[in-house]
């Protein structure tokens, strides 16, 4: 006979075991009783509908904390409307402390005279970022309201629940605005399937003729194993590859169950897709992060964030720049393309069908050769030419003044303050004009600066200081005699006051700002990240100093956010040039990035040439206004000798405190300034005299010359 302590003993094993929940069709009964709709009950316990249709037709259970608000909530509408012939009975319900507070609030159908919490919570601007959860695990949490704040309505009704979901290894998906869906995905196939057919996430189209963004699903190492992935690549040929073997059984899988993968195979950044059907694509990104998907320098800290703060930073710059399709770079490539479709409808005159046409202003659908002294020495057109020509070198300013051509009043001031424009490259995209078309070669050309185009012209003869870089290489030196240059280039030599006499050239006849919303919409980005970091534009020139002091440690996620679209402009600029990569590579061999119409070199040239010849325009004019010259320059940095630790000591300021224009001036948009760090004047002096560059350390660091190839 069993005793009292084991009797109690089980006793306490059923109370602490999971509440039973009625069958989905008596929880289908109770709701459709109480007068509730699966969207309404969904709101109340923070789901998606998806996720109620599911519980009701027993495709899957809700999990804690929603299970005990869920159970309570039935609990109580099976109180007031039992079963038909069923007798009345007090149902036991859970502690209130156990539960979010709201689930109540479905207990019976809202009056006028009751309105619901969430029909009068306030809409957030689309401005302004998710705020971070209450939780480091929202889900999780069992105090979480579940009526403080409506989520930001859908742009697209098509997409309800965003562009993208993490995923964690206990089947939560956790998508923008704090939504939490339930995955019951077991199987990558079954993932993609729920994706696309239940999850409600995916992007609208950024353009009238563009495509819309494929759905994101981020993968936590325990979500990565439980779906049967290595939670790390292993063996060397993985390592080295980015990708899992042919034969690998996920492989497989994904491969009987009629679903492809790009070129690029199972990697961090895995698409899976089948051919569309009509207008519906069919196509889910997946993004592993044990694999190393998010690079820490692109996004610093992301990888080790909770699920819920993964998807804050990646929906914040899925809803401000693009859903990310792969590392910064690509998604920087990837969003030239969605904002200049290569293709538009138009009607043929001939049949009066709808077909695909070129769209005016693009780069089109075909992959274009550059001109011999635009490609880099191991380009098709190069060594197949045998081209010795030279080769443009437009390139970001990597610059030492002399130790020798210090002077004694400079070597007097006490400190060294770097300078950093705020994404130079950016800045430089603006209004931009490039060529849209392939090159032809023109002797003797008269210059035009208004035509994009290499120009082949000798620029040694002109005089600089040289206590400043010369603005025509990015060494800094004197050209020693022609060589090729970008058009921005050779117009400031006229812009200087020189003649200049092209020998030959390759330029574009069609041309166009292919970059302008490229431009407008990371401009837009970057500047409404930092006012969320509260580094707004109506702060005086102190309080922006201090605001961007203190800026990297009001919100991490943001902050990560802020680095990411830093990191997007450059090496989307730098993908422009992508070099070819592998030890099996030979000079003369085509690789793959030559296949993409944005493997454009002379663009890239352009905005490199055009970022810095307005650095070395500041540099004159600040000479000109203080008398002030640089120590050193790298790429968009540039230290200057000053008597106080703070760019206030020797910027340029009128008499009305304003600061003057053509110079260095401070400021939260892309081309002002910000301080990048200060030092003792003696400790950058020790660094030129041992040939080392004091804008590349100046911040306490090695700064990253990031070009992106």
């Amino acid at each position: 006979m069993a005793t009292e302590e084991e009797l109690f003993a089980s006793v306490d094993a059923l109370l602490e075991e999971e509440p039973q929940l009625p069958s989905p069709a008596e929880r289908a009964r109770l709701r459709e009783a109480a007068g509730i709709t699966q969207s309404r009950l969904a709101t109340a316990l923070k789901t998606t509908t998806q996720s109620v249709k599911n519980w009701e037709n027993g495709r899957s259970e809700p999990r804690p904390p929603r299970l005990e608000a869920y159970q309570r909530l039935l609990n109580g509408w099976a109180a007031k409307y039992p079963e038909h012939g069923a007798p009345t009975m007090p149902v036991p319900t859970l502690s209130a402390a156990s539960q979010p507070k709201g689930a109540e609030t479905l207990t019976h159908p809202a009056t006028p005279e009751e309105p619901t919490a969430h029909a009068e919570a306030p809409v957030p601007a689309p401005a302004t970022a998710p705020e971070p959860p209450a939780s480091r695990r929202p889900s999780t949490s069992p105090q979480r309201p579940t009526t403080a704040k409506t989520a930001k309505p859908a742009a697209d009704p098509r997409f309800p629940h965003g562009p993208l979901a993490v995923l964690d290894g206990d089947g939560s998906a956790y998508g923008v605005d704090g939504i939490v869906l339930d995955c019951p995905a077991t199987t990558i196939p079954e993932l993609v399937e729920w994706t696309l057919r239940e999850s409600g996430i995916g992007g609208a189209k950024l353009h009238r003729y563009g495509k819309d963004s494929d759905p994101l699903i981020v993968l936590t190492a325990e979500a990565a194993v439980n779906l049967g992935l290595p939670e790390r690549l292993e063996g060397h040929e993985q390592r080295r590859s980015l990708r899992l073997p042919q034969d690998h059984p996920i492989v497989k899988q994904v491969a009987k169950a009629k679903w492809q993968l790009t070129q690029r195979g199972f990697g961090p950044w895995a698409r899976i897709y089948r051919k569309a059907q009509g207008r519906e694509r069919q196509c889910v990104q997946l993004a592993i992060l044990s694999w190393d998907a998010l690079d820490t320098r692109s996004w610093p800290g992301v990888a080790q964030m909770e699920p819920a703060d993964i998807a804050r930073a990646l929906g914040v710059y899925a809803q401000r720049v693009i859903t990310p399709r792969g590392s910064t770079a690509v998604s920087g490539l990837e969003l030239m393309t969605a904002l200049r479709p290569p293709t538009k409808a138009v009607q043929d005159p001939a049949s009066g069908n709808w077909v695909s046409g070129h769209n005016p202003g693009s780069l089109g659908t075909d992959p274009m050769d550059p001109a011999p002294p635009e490609a880099p020495q191991e380009h098709p057109v190069v060594v197949g030419s045998g081209w010795t020509g030279g080769f443009l070198n437009e390139e970001a300013y990597q610059w030492v003044r002399p130790v020798d051509l210090l002077t004694y009043d400079e070597c007097t001031l006490p400190f060294a303050v770097g300078l950093d424009l705020n994404t130079a490259f950016l800045a430089a995209a603006a209004r931009l004009v490039v060529g849209l078309s392939a090159p032809d070669h023109f002797h003797a050309p008269t210059f035009n600066p208004k035509i994009p185009g290499s120009w082949l012209v000798d620029l040694s003869h002109i005089e600089m200081d040289p206590r400043l870089p010369n603005p025509f290489t990015p060494d800094g030196n004197r050209p020693t005699g022609p060589a090729w240059y970008q058009t921005h280039t050779v117009a400031y030599a006229q812009e200087l006051g020189y003649d200049v006499h092209p020998i030959e050239a390759y330029l574009r006849r069609e041309t166009g700002a292919y970059l302008d919303p490229w431009h407008d919409r990371l401009k837009t980005a970057y500047v409404a990240t930092l006012a969320d970091l509260g580094v707004t534009k109506d702060l005086s020139d102190q309080e922006f100093l201090t605001a961007m002091e203190h800026h990297k440690h009001a919100d991490p996620t943001l902050v990560a956010v802020l680095a990411a679209i830093k990191a997007t402009v450059k090496g989307g600029v730098g993908k422009l040039r992508e070099r070819p990569q592998g030890k099996h590579y030979r000079e003369g061999e085509r690789w793959p990035a030559l296949e993409r119409p944005t493997w454009r070199p002379d663009i890239r040239a352009a905005v490199i040439s055009k970022a810095r010849i307005n650095m070395h325009r500041k540099l004159l004019n600040m000479a000109r206004m203080t008398g002030l010259y640089p120590l050193a320059v790298l790429s968009d940095c540039v230290v200057y000798p000053s008597p106080g630790q703070s760019p206030l000591d020797f910027l340029p300021y009128a008499a009305s405190g304003k600061q003057q224009p053509g110079g260095f001036r401070l400021g939260p948009t892309p081309g002002l300034a910000k301080l990048e760090g200060v030092q003792e004047l003696a400790w950058a002096v020790d660094l030129m005299e041992q040939g080392l560059n004091p804008a590349r350390h100046i911040k306490g660091g090695d700064a990253v010359l990031d070009e992106g190839e």
